[in-house]
């Protein structure tokens, strides 16, 4: 009864924010730093005239971070469609590849731009880890991008492509949600989406109203869950355990 009540109260935050949503689409949300940094690291690119790399992490489409860097791949594509650079996009998954593919074809087609899209640019670098970064770290040393944008969930391999990257002097900006290897991208990086960050860039960039809603409500709930254990141990200190049977499942 007391997790119906929680998913009944989380539920009703979330509808009500995406209400609010439809009303006011500029509902606020943190500035995220490594979001806002993209246009300027893909303009970057374009004044140079050298390419754009994008490295998704070593994980399927069944993966919540894939799905988030599929779509912040949505908004890099359309920017360079629309600045003429080159975009560059490594899969170490196939299916993460033909998703990948059909999103940079959608955003160049949105962009009236279906002529600049070459297929071969969204490629498998390789199926196995360290060839992954192996081929990667090739590729930035012969063609020297000046932008690399790291999405999804990396392991070991994330310090070798990040850091071979400053090594060239590229702008990097890294988004993951493997809070073990957050400290390489952190380290390496001009710019790094922390865990739920990377989450939150579907709603940041696009601003729909549904998204919006959703992240705001979440944002809420929880804030009621960290407030409702810090009252619980308040209370708990003085042999008070109201907060705690709310919580219990029976």
């Amino acid at each position: 009864m007391n997790n119906f009540t929680l998913g009944t109260l989380f539920s009703i935050l979330i509808l009500a924010f995406i209400t609010v949503a439809r009303r006011n689409p500029n509902l606020y949300i943190r500035k995220i730093a490594g979001l806002d940094a993209i246009d300027e690291a893909l303009g970057r690119a374009t004044e140079m005239g050298k390419p754009v790399l994008f490295i998704h992490g070593l994980n399927s489409m069944a993966d919540i971070s894939a799905i988030a860097s599929v779509n912040i791949l949505g908004r890099v594509a359309r920017r360079t469609a629309a600045y003429d650079t080159q975009l560059r996009v490594a899969n170490n998954d196939p299916i993460v590849m033909a998703v990948s593919q059909e999103v940079v074809k959608e955003a160049y087609l949105d962009a009236g731009r279906p002529d600049a899209y070459n297929p071969d640019h969204v490629f498998l670098a390789a199926a196995d880890q360290f060839s992954y970064a192996a081929a990667l770290e090739g590729m930035m040393t012969r063609e020297r991008p000046a932008t690399n944008i790291l999405m999804g969930y990396f392991y070991a391999e994330s310090l070798l492509l990040s850091e071979t990257g400053a090594s060239i002097g590229a702008i990097q900006i890294a988004g993951t949600d493997s809070y073990t290897q957050l400290p390489f991208f952190v380290t390496t990086c001009d710019y790094t989406l922390m865990g739920e960050e990377l989450y939150a860039a579907s709603a940041y960039l696009a601003r729909e109203p549904k998204l919006l809603g959703s992240l705001k409500g979440q944002d809420y709930g929880k804030a009621l869950l960290i407030l409702a254990l810090l009252l619980g141990t308040l209370l708990a200190t003085f042999d008070n355990n109201v907060i705690a049977y709310m919580f219990t499942s029976y």
